[in-house]
């Protein structure tokens, strides 16, 4: 099996060598804060809202542990905690893992570590996320948030197989299963054949492999093990299995929304050199053209998501943390006009998952091409 990953290990990749769009972007960003006197990490209004998700997630699962045992009120209670599972992976875990939370290595090595307590691993999604998807986005072969194998057909280069032209109504129910396979599946096979898609990864070791292990732990006795101590096995899972497939609904859409809709481009590298794959625009430009924003007014939405709203600020400033991107926002589509990059987004969030539904249903037509 390592040898067949391993001979489908993509080709190295080059952006390109232009950067005068993300000198001037930080060079608007780091005036910014200067005018403004704020922190770029550790900003009050984050640590307080840590304490009001963890407190929102703690207290619906006390609540189902020890308090309501009415199955009219069990699920819509289990509901509510795998929402609260999502805004734990939207804001401090995530924050925490691109180093944007605080200025303190240790304090944003225990917020991304929150991910292993909802079961994932904080180390392989900082592989998966922070190395290949950021640097990435959008090109198929290197980028594993879009490709879901022969499931489904995300972007104009993968090849479309009979069966995907029914992916544009299956595929949001396949969404609700993205937490489970990950709980039982992702982790423990990237673990064991150290490869994350196409890319080989350093297997964890020491302190991360430690991590890994006491997080597994944590997340299956807390799933599993505690609560059938308390109430009948099938009471657990069904709750498990609600609250993990919520979790996935709202976390596998959101981040669809930003890459996966009809606004967003899908470049293919323009030319193959001495083993160097080579991209026609700079880095930073790719990232905006490969990303669409969504719903940058509503505060209430921008809150919960924290700030994956505003994913073309994150995909650029992502050591920042997000409690600044709505004021950032005006800042980079200012700099992206001036430069003549297109900065797109949706104005609300059903205009969103409507280009998102038209995307799936268009790339699941024999039709499309790769052009």
């Amino acid at each position: 099996m390592t040898t067949t990953i391993a001979s489908v290990q993509p080709p190295r990749l080059k952006f390109n060598g232009s950067d005068r769009f993300v000198r001037e972007l930080r060079r608007r960003v780091d005036a910014y804060f200067e005018q403004t006197g704020r922190r770029r990490r550790d900003c009050p209004q984050m640590y307080f809202k840590t304490v009001t998700i963890l407190a929102w997630f703690f207290g619906a699962y006390f609540l189902l542990l020890f308090a309501v045992t009415n199955p009219w009120l069990v699920i819509p209670l289990a509901m509510v905690l795998g929402v609260a599972m999502a805004a734990i992976g939207f804001n401090i875990q995530h924050d925490g893992g691109h180093s944007g939370y605080s200025e303190s290595t240790w304090i944003n090595k225990i917020m991304a570590m929150n991910l292993d307590l909802m079961g994932g691993s904080s180390y392989l999604w900082a592989w998966k996320h922070n190395t290949f998807h950021h640097t990435y986005p959008n090109i198929d072969g290197h980028d594993d948030d879009i490709d879901l194998g022969l499931l489904a057909r995300l972007s104009p280069h993968q090849r479309h197989l009979w069966f995907h032209r029914a992916q544009g109504i299956y595929l949001w129910i396949l969404y609700g299963f993205l937490a489970i396979k990950w709980h039982f599946y992702d982790d423990f096979r990237q673990l064991a054949t150290g490869h994350i898609g196409g890319h080989r990864i350093p297997r964890p070791l020491g302190l991360d492999l430690l991590v890994f292990v006491l997080g597994k732990v944590a997340f299956f006795s807390l799933a599993f093990f505690i609560p059938m101590l308390l109430h009948p096995w099938w009471a657990v899972v069904g709750v498990y299995a609600i609250a993990a497939f919520v979790s996935g609904v709202v976390l596998s859409i959101v981040f669809q929304l930003a890459h996966c809709v009809e606004e967003a481009e899908f470049p293919a590298p323009a030319d193959l050199s001495d083993g160097l794959v080579r991209m026609d625009s700079e880095w930073a430009v790719h990232q905006v053209q490969t990303t669409v924003n969504f719903a940058r007014g509503n505060r209430v939405l921008s809150w919960f998501l924290g700030g994956l709203n505003f994913q073309i600020e994150h995909h650029l400033l992502a050591r920042i943390c997000h409690v600044h991107y709505p004021a950032l926002s005006k800042v980079v589509e200012e700099v992206c006009r001036e430069f003549g990059v297109r900065y797109a987004e949706h104005r609300t969030v059903w205009s969103a998952l409507c280009s998102h539904a038209r995307w799936i249903h268009t790339m699941g037509c024999p039709v499309a091409t790769t052009d």
